[in-house]
């Protein structure tokens, strides 16, 4: 049998111990200042090439903010890389139908969790348009809703979407 010197799980049991803060409590942390958040950002980077099917590196993502709701843009770097510019297509296209339908998957995917806003948005799915709509260079999906509880969750979608995709846009 292998004995554990109290010297060594004295200051674990202590620790574990104290309380926890709840989510309320905890002080807000700045993600660079995290030791796992450059592992986390290629991770993510990683999940959403894969899952959207062209290179972040080629692309440009925007999450805008509207007063009806919002749109998520998408547009390859190079007016000449069409490869790019028709899977941006196609991953939109077909993104605005999924989340017309109430279906997250792929977000959860591409961030390794639910985003905020998801359950409302499932839950209102009805009162949300999203309206794909080619652009020059790629795509976007459109986001429109007259619902006060529905606007709300989509602004926190794509607020989430702004800081994960490292963006800068307007939150």
């Amino acid at each position: 049998m292998m004995r554990i010197p109290i010297v060594r799980t004295l200051p674990f049991l202590l620790l574990c111990a104290l309380p926890v803060p709840s989510r309320a409590q905890a002080p807000a942390m700045d993600p660079a200042a995290c030791p796992m958040h450059e592992q986390h950002m290629k991770n993510l980077d990683q999940r959403g090439d894969t899952q959207m099917g062209f290179g972040h590196d080629r692309t440009t993502h925007h999450f805008l903010i509207t007063e009806t709701g919002g749109a998520i843009q998408v547009a390859a770097n190079d007016p000449a890389d069409r490869e790019s510019r028709d899977q941006i297509r196609r991953h939109l296209a077909e993104i605005a139908g999924k989340f017309a339908g109430g279906d997250f998957s792929t977000p959860k995917t591409i961030h390794d969790r639910v985003l905020p806003g998801v359950p409302e948005m499932i839950e209102r799915k009805g009162a949300i348009s999203w309206r794909y709509e080619e652009t020059e260079r790629g795509g976007q999906v459109v986001i429109t809703t007259v619902d006060p509880q529905a606007r709300a969750a989509v602004h926190e979608f794509l607020r989430a979407q702004i800081v994960d995709h490292r963006t800068g846009d307007a939150m």
